[in-house]
């Protein structure tokens, strides 16, 4: 009896593969734990919301720090994830020597309607993992924002965040790189679509 195992890349292999033309330019993948994993499509009120912080964070940013749109940022163990946002400190080469490492990260957001599971299951011991300070998660089902701050490792192998809390969408955040500003969600969950 054989046992078959699935590949897991590394991130050289992973860019190799980019490098050569393996994937389309169209294709929504991000390496996670090695695996090269298909991201879902994505449906009119997630693209509504994506839209809306679009407008929202980089008026409200500025040039305190730099805003990236589902764009790679370098965890540990062989993960590339591509947050739909990511404010990562400025730095003078604009990240064109390397993708952010979790240093450089300040705030990584996730919009989650069909990806729920994934991004609270997968995605978020993966960013406690990697050191990141803040991730929120605009729950898209609940309707509500899910903030999550201090990455910890609860036992071996089990990362996640300590402090976790909701915000309503009728409310404002302060953003945890710079409080002195403040999201107003008004302005970013779409209105609740009657049936």
């Amino acid at each position: 009896m054989s046992l078959t195992q699935a590949k897991r890349f590394t991130l050289e292999e992973y860019h190799r593969l980019g490098e050569i033309g393996f994937f389309h330019e169209d294709d929504r993948i991000e390496l996670i734990r090695g695996e090269i994993i298909q991201m879902s499509a994505k449906g009119t009120l997630h693209e509504t919301c994506l839209r809306n912080l679009l407008r929202e964070l980089p008026r409200l940013v500025g040039d305190r720090g730099t805003l990236q749109s589902q764009a790679p940022i370098v965890l540990p163990s062989n993960s590339e994830p591509e947050p739909d946002f990511t404010i990562v400190q400025n730095r003078d080469d604009n990240y064109l020597s390397a993708h952010p490492v979790p240093s450089d990260v300040l705030l990584v957001i996730e919009v989650s309607d069909s990806s729920l599971d994934y991004d609270k299951n997968v995605k978020l011991p993966l960013y406690a993992e990697g050191g990141i300070p803040d991730y929120w998660i605009f729950n898209l089902i609940d309707n509500w924002l899910e903030v999550c701050s201090e990455p910890s490792e609860l036992s071996q192998g089990r990362f996640d965040y300590l402090n976790k809390r909701l915000v309503l969408p009728n409310q404002s955040i302060a953003l945890p790189c710079f409080p002195d500003l403040f999201l107003d969600l008004t302005k970013v969950f779409p209105p609740k679509q009657i049936s």
